[in-house]
């Protein structure tokens, strides 16, 4: 649900959910949808039809609402420089390869402002003002505990390895537009590959066939091999165990990394997000394992004890307080002590789509207030 602040405005803002095979448009006014949802092909390999779509889709969209929207904001894939609405060689918009002004032509044609950005910085935005980081600090109030974040780092787990950052209330792009790019971490399982290697559905798909003694290209999609590894769906169970054990070790192996500098809570988002009974216990074990010193001494990955925010048990103990009061040294005077450093891992609050579209509405909202 859309905060406070952010449902008391009126204000309309268009969106685009940009895909490589497709382009969903929509328009929020006080962070809720309030037109339909516009699904053409991207066209992706035809630069001006592509561009086309764009322009007609936020024309069809605007004649839907029902007074003049204020800007335009929205995800696209980068590499980008975004604050200048410039989109770079793009892998899966093959299109857009030099360098294509997409921010400026959508003013020049709306006469409003327009703002991009990418999908995992607005994901985790949008979770951390609607989303997961107000739960959980609303569950903290409500337990008496008188912890509360400021940080959220989000992941997006699906055809690629996406990443964002939200702290204290701000998107944090970087100064390159290149923060939180986390599918450029080195792969734990495989230190010649990055990341996103063994963190997306071509991975699940990998593994899958490895274990299961199958062609690659016989294997089920990752929802698919998530219900044979429920026992829902017949096929190899061990193998989608395992398929999905290995993903959730890279995965917390990425997100450990993250919160060593950012020292926030994680969200979780994507396509292979659903999948997370499968994942998450070994992505959060990843997350409180030790490094071995060449001593023999174990040292914590973080210095935060991770809980699994979806397990009921471990939601508890996060939600626990533990401030003592010390005393102040020559005095009678104590102060609280936060004992236990801790964080959590949890899955979206909202939906990573609807994550995204508040993310890039409140970003909107702020750039034009803020210019």
């Amino acid at each position: 649900m859309p905060t406070t602040q952010t449902s008391r405005d009126q204000r309309i803002v268009m969106t685009l959910d940009a895909g490589g095979s497709s382009f969903r448009f929509s328009a929020l006014r006080g962070g809720e949808t309030i037109t339909e949802t516009l699904t053409t092909p991207s066209d992706s390999d035809q630069l001006d039809r592509c561009l086309e779509r764009i322009r007609d889709g936020f024309k069809r969209v605007r004649e839907q609402c029902p007074e003049s929207p204020v800007a335009i904001s929205f995800a696209f894939p980068g590499p980008a420089d975004y604050p200048n609405g410039i989109i770079g060689d793009l892998p899966n918009l093959p299109a857009f390869r030099g360098g294509v002004a997409l921010g400026p032509m959508l003013q020049d044609q709306f006469g409003i402002p327009v703002f991009i950005n990418n999908d995992g910085d607005l994901f985790a935005f949008g979770e951390a003002i609607a989303g997961l980081l107000p739960w959980a600090n609303g569950l903290l109030e409500k337990a008496g505990n008188p912890k509360r974040y400021k940080n959220l780092f989000g992941v997006t787990l699906g055809t690629g390895l996406g990443g964002g950052l939200s702290r204290n209330g701000e998107l944090f792009p970087g100064d390159n537009s290149n923060a939180s790019q986390v599918h450029l971490l080195r792969n734990k399982l495989d230190l010649s590959s990055n990341a996103e290697e063994g963190a997306s559905i071509r991975a699940v798909r990998r593994v899958y066939a490895a274990r299961a003694g199958i062609p690659l290209d016989k294997v089920p999609d990752p929802k698919s091999i998530f219900a044979i590894g429920t026992g829902a769906s017949p096929g190899n169970r061990e193998a989608a165990i395992e398929a999905f054990r290995l993903f959730g070790e890279v995965v917390g192996d990425v997100l450990a990394q993250a919160l060593a500098i950012v020292d926030g809570l994680a969200v979780i988002g994507g396509g292979i997000s659903g999948a997370a009974p499968l994942f998450l216990p070994a992505l959060v074990s990843e997350m409180n394992a030790c490094y071995i010193t060449r001593d023999g001494t174990k040292l914590k990955r973080l210095t935060s004890t991770v809980f699994n925010l979806n397990e009921p048990d471990q939601l508890e103990r996060f939600l626990r307080p533990e401030t003592c009061e010390i005393r102040v040294p020559g005095t009678q005077r104590t102060v609280p002590f936060d004992r236990v450093p801790c964080t959590g891992v949890g899955m979206s609050r909202l939906g990573t789509s609807n994550a995204i579209s508040i993310g890039a509405y409140t970003f909107a909202l702020q750039q034009i207030a803020g210019s």
